[in-house]
């Protein structure tokens, strides 16, 4: 996901998202626009004009978008590689600006703010997210709900995006299962994909009671609501996508062992599969390595979790009591990791 590395790197606090995601919906119809052609389509005064034309001269020089001079000798800005990616029309690939959005709202970028005050504190039980907004993220999502729809817009994009890769690589994990429980599955469009890839395969999706029975149901996914940390329904195998990384080693321990119990022994096809990051495990190592820190540093502002290295993960699974795991690198920045009892 190179394109949060850029929004991280270049200051994405005061790009304003919905100027920025608006403008990207008016280049995506095709035609470069000018300035002016910005103006009236943004409803933006035209006092704004040099103002309007500083940023997107700052956006082409770092590549969200790309200027050129029309024949007419008019500067007119287009869309770049990075921000195609942000629409709906760009082909072979899963729209991203949902997900994008959700990193880029207000509520994620405030507790930034905080952690010069927070690094002179000894008291590790409070995170940054919870010093900006007196709640926990968890708490936070469940008594908003328009973040809680943005970051379930969020995950939903993501969802998206991981399955479209597992179309082509990383299939092998998914083979021959007969059931599976996604845990934390949200509004189950990863079950929904898997019971489509592969046939035959009969998908759970375990979260939050409020959460599943708010969640609009997919026909063919079975819903549970719990609590992760007390029990889990059985299943030949428990997914984890992008799960352990919000949570401390001891929560992390806690939530493998619920898996454990939820399975079948190895020999009889169980396991957990993990999608997660692998730290300095990637498809190109530096900007892999970049991106997979600032998602750890988000991790530490907004839930105490944490990306971890193969060391870490290990460290994790013995804590648990599983025998064996197996990474495959697959998924951009995440891994798949095969757990096994």
């Amino acid at each position: 996901m190179k394109i949060n590395c850029n929004f991280d790197r270049n200051k994405k606090l005061w790009i304003q998202v919905g100027t920025l995601d608006n403008i990207i919906k008016i280049l995506s119809q095709g035609m470069p626009a000018t300035i002016s052609d910005l103006l009236s389509f943004l409803s933006i005064p035209e006092t704004k004009s040099r103002h309007l034309r500083i940023m997107m001269r700052l956006l082409s020089c770092i590549g969200i978008f790309k200027s050129n001079v029309t024949p007419s000798g008019v500067e007119a800005f287009g869309l770049a590689p990075v921000s195609q990616h942000l629409t709906t029309s760009f082909p072979h690939s899963p729209c991203s600006s949902p997900f994008v959005l959700f990193l880029l709202d207000h509520h994620l970028v405030d507790p930034c703010h905080q952690l010069s005050y927070w690094f002179r504190r000894s008291d590790m039980s409070t995170t940054p997210f919870e010093m900006a907004h007196g709640k926990t993220f968890w708490d936070f999502t469940g008594a908003q709900p328009e973040f809680n729809d943005l970051f379930n817009k969020g995950m939903a994009c993501d969802s998206i995006f991981v399955m479209d890769v597992l179309k082509h690589v990383g299939r092998e994990a998914f083979k021959g299962i007969g059931t599976l429980v996604d845990v934390g599955g949200g509004t189950g469009l990863t079950a929904a994909a898997l019971a489509k890839e592969f046939p035959g395969l009969k998908c759970t999706v375990f979260y939050l009671p409020h959460v599943v029975n708010s969640a609009k149901k997919i026909d063919g996914i079975q819903y549970v609501g719990g609590d992760m940390f007390l029990e889990l329904p059985p299943a030949d195998v428990v997914l984890l996508k992008w799960i352990l990384h919000d949570w401390s080693d001891e929560d992390c321990v806690r939530i493998l062992q619920r898996c454990k119990e939820a399975i079948p022994p190895k020999e009889k096809g169980g396991k957990v599969i993990v999608i997660d990051m692998v730290v300095g495990v990637g498809s190109n190592t530096q900007t892999s390595m970049e991106t997979q820190l600032l998602f750890d540093l988000e991790m530490m502002i907004l839930v105490a979790g944490k990306e971890r290295d193969e060391n870490e993960w290990h460290e994790l699974f013995v804590a648990a009591g599983f025998s064996d795991y197996k990474i495959t690198s697959s998924i951009g920045l995440r891994s798949i990791i095969e757990v096994y009892p």
